[in-house]
């Protein structure tokens, strides 16, 4: 699908498929490895800046604080969490999702048949990622149960929210202890295989409502019911207590003559429509509380990841994706008899996902070339066109560049350990 980034291979599958057709497999993954190796280190220093950024908003941190922010170092605290948060979605090729999408959300549904509400006036501020949009068929069934039909769906493969709550000063006057989050915190999560039209049910603050037809279905055999427990059990007792309504609003004028068995008959009466009312009140709450067991298990079996677990998930599809993206650009310009510029590469390599592996992908050819450009592994002419180094120049400059990161890790681990003896 255009305009969707996801490449839907392993980092490992593009690799060997691009190493099967390189002529000398061992010197490509030897190249590969490499690659690998300096990209990682470069995104650990991307996690542990993250990391450092989510800690004065994280719910679940377990560690203490040495020194607390002022208003303005949380404020910026929060600004980079949120800049690298986005860059790193990006990176793994996530796209940020947009007012509309969650309008949509709210008005459509696909698999969950209930009414969801979200109290977003708690919140500061929400982002939400998407990626690997796909069409897919399941199976849901109508009637009560009784038949199944087949559906069509648009869904997404992985599903970023992010959301910041207000701080307390806007819960003033409210029980704190009893919101389900705490006032100033920072949630996010990761979720996979969420319906396009039911995306709402991974937003905060969700609540359950009743469809009109789900009210239908339970008023309407409530009303019916309850009629004929009038008219065929209760028409005395509730002839008598209307005869009481009309003396005490003064519509009669006789006072009503009421017994030992008129009272018994009206206390049973009574008894009867509270049992009833109390009856369509439980009715009433048992169907909702099906709808929140289905929206919990429904969340339940697609939740990935919670806070800072997101970051390592992040990380890693980040990874796979500047590996696989910067693998395949140099490949391409490697085989390429002439030359390439930009776009016949970018071209070159949507069509062979096309034709080889039957894969739509919009590849996102400028953050492979930046790679290579930043490493030294092509070359590029007054005009514009590209041309991959040789692959034993590549090796040798990969790792040159892979013994700088070290020399600027190893000493930082020699005196962490040097501490600990």
């Amino acid at each position: 699908m255009r305009g969707e980034h996801f490449i839907p291979f392993r980092k490992t599958d593009i690799v060997a498929m691009c190493a099967e057709e390189s002529g000398d497999r061992d010197a490509f993954l030897g190249f590969a490895s490499m690659l690998s190796s300096v990209l990682h280190h470069r995104f650990h220093e991307r996690i542990e800046a993250l990391k450092d950024a989510y800690h004065p908003f994280n719910p679940e941190a377990d560690t203490r604080t040495v020194k607390p922010l002022t208003d303005d170092e949380r404020a910026a605290a929060r600004q980079r969490l949120e800049a690298e948060l986005a860059a790193l979605a990006k990176a793994a090729n996530y796209i940020e999702g947009d007012a509309a999408e969650i309008d949509r959300a709210f008005t459509e549904h696909s698999l969950l048949k209930v009414r969801l509400t979200a109290n977003l006036d708690a919140v500061d501020r929400l982002m939400f990622f998407r990626r690997g949009e796909r069409t897919v068929t399941r199976e849901i069934p109508f009637l009560f149960g009784f038949r199944k039909r087949t559906v069509t769906l648009i869904e997404y493969a992985r599903v970023l929210v992010y959301a910041t709550f207000k701080d307390a000063s806007h819960f003033e006057g409210t029980d704190v202890d009893r919101l389900p989050f705490r006032p100033g915190s920072t949630i996010i999560k990761l979720f996979q295989n969420v319906p396009r039209d039911d995306l709402e049910m991974v937003f905060p603050n969700v609540q359950v409502r009743m469809r009109r037809i789900d009210k239908w279905l339970i008023g309407v055999p409530a009303l019916v019911s309850g009629i004929f427990m009038i008219a065929t059990k209760l028409i005395t007792s509730f002839g008598l207590l209307l005869l009481l309504v009309a003396f005490w609003f003064g519509l009669r004028r006789e006072p009503v003559p009421i017994d030992q068995t008129s009272l018994l008959s009206l206390g049973i009466g009574l008894a009867a429509i509270g049992a009833y009312l109390v009856r369509q009140i439980s009715n009433f709450k048992n169907r909702k509380i099906l709808f929140m067991k289905a929206l919990s298990e429904n969340l339940y079996f697609r939740n990935l990841d919670n806070d800072a677990g997101v970051f390592h998930h992040l990380l890693d599809a980040a990874e796979e994706a500047e590996v696989s993206e910067a693998v395949l650009a140099y490949h391409f310009l490697r085989k390429s008899p002439d030359p390439l510029v930009v776009a016949g590469l970018d071209r070159q390599i949507e069509q062979w996902f096309s034709a080889r592996w039957d894969a739509q992908v919009d590849f996102e050819v400028e953050d492979g070339l930046r790679k290579l450009r930043q490493l030294g592994l092509v070359s590029e002419d007054p005009e514009g066109r590209l041309t991959a180094i040789s692959l034993t120049e590549a090796r040798m400059r990969l790792g040159k560049v892979f013994s700088e990161v070290a020399e600027v890790h190893l000493p930082a681990q020699r005196t962490g350990q040097a501490v600990l003896q």
